[in-house]
């Protein structure tokens, strides 16, 4: 089969001659450009020959376009640092305003996805991510859970208004993402549908029927991923979802089991590597181990292989050429 034909497969629950499997993750210091983000995920890609693609860009660039501004840690192993947020109190969310997706970073992280698209030529199925519009909002507060919150308790008014521009943006850049080539979304709700974070009162006021408009905006895509981050997440909120497969870390306590994500949604379901733990500190043969179990407890239909979240950059080459199972 081809990567295409085997991805495909899986998400509907065909027999597949072997596993549909991928990781990803940052690169800290080539994410910065559209040039740099290309290279670096195309070069992953042909190094390990995953299935399928997702598309890591830098965390920021969803919020930069409205005054985010951050500094880059010129190491390979540590994440950026924010110099400056937009909100910094309830009244300062009335300066979000809608946005043009096709300049500044967002246009850039398009520029990216006609790259990998050219890049693959067809090779594989490539997904970009896209953050929920409370992680969008959360991340305009400077990654202040506790604004957020605070909003939805003194004015919610305002919070709904601010949702609603930044669903609006989002939608917009989910359907230029297909217009340039991406075969799908990666859509991630960060913490916001875990119950450590919000209520599911609160969250199908005011997390539920944003994402669900921008999975929305991505239907005629071929390949879409929900990717419910967190422990204790809401699954069973989340898993009639408008996609093609969902993603959730399986393996941490709280969470839904693999096989109890399976009887509890039509959709694939991806998973089954522990990012943190095994894919990390493990040897080869512990990932491997792993990998062969979650095929086991799925009996690899309507499975696919990957990890819980995003991998760390510290991983060791071995235990990632360790994941792909014959």
């Amino acid at each position: 089969m081809t990567k295409w034909e085997r991805v495909l497969a899986a998400v509907r629950g065909e027999q597949v001659d072997c596993v549909p499997t991928s990781l990803w993750g940052h690169d800290f210091l080539r994410e910065w450009t559209a040039e740099g983000l290309a290279e670096a995920m195309l070069e992953r890609h042909r190094t390990y020959n995953w299935d399928f693609m997702k598309v890591n860009p830098r965390a920021s660039s969803f919020v930069e376009d409205w005054g985010c501004r951050f500094q880059a840690s010129g190491d390979p192993l540590r994440s950026p640092s924010l110099l400056e947020c937009p909100v910094n109190g309830i009244s300062d969310w009335a300066k979000i305003q809608p946005l043009d997706v096709s300049v500044g970073a967002l246009g850039e992280q398009l520029r990216a996805l006609r790259m990998i698209k050219d890049g693959l030529a067809g090779d594989a199925p490539f997904v970009q991510t896209v953050f929920s519009p409370l992680s969008v909002a959360g991340r305009l507060a400077g990654g202040r859970e506790d604004l957020v919150k605070e909003t939805m308790r003194r004015e919610p008014g305002k919070l709904h208004r601010v949702l609603s521009i930044i669903t609006e943006t989002f939608v917009g850049y989910t359907r230029a993402c297909a217009e340039v080539g991406a075969s799908g979304i990666f859509f991630a709700t960060t913490v916001w549908a875990s119950k450590d974070v919000l209520t599911p009162e609160d969250y199908r006021e005011y997390g539920l029927p944003y994402d669900l408009e921008v999975m929305r905006a991505a239907s005629t895509s071929p390949f879409n991923i929900l990717h419910i981050c967190g422990r204790n997440i809401m699954f069973e909120l989340l898993a009639g979802a408008p996609v093609h497969a969902i993603n959730w870390a399986a393996t941490v306590p709280g969470n839904p089991t693999l096989k109890e994500g399976l009887a509890r949604t039509t959709r694939a379901v991806i998973g089954g590597i522990s990012e943190k733990t095994v894919l990390v500190e493990g040897t080869p043969e512990d990932v491997a181990f792993q990998a062969r179990q979650a095929v086991k407890e799925t009996g690899g239909k309507r499975f696919l292989l990957g990890p819980g979240c995003t991998i760390p950059p510290q991983a060791p080459e071995a235990n990632l050429r360790a994941v792909v199972i014959q």
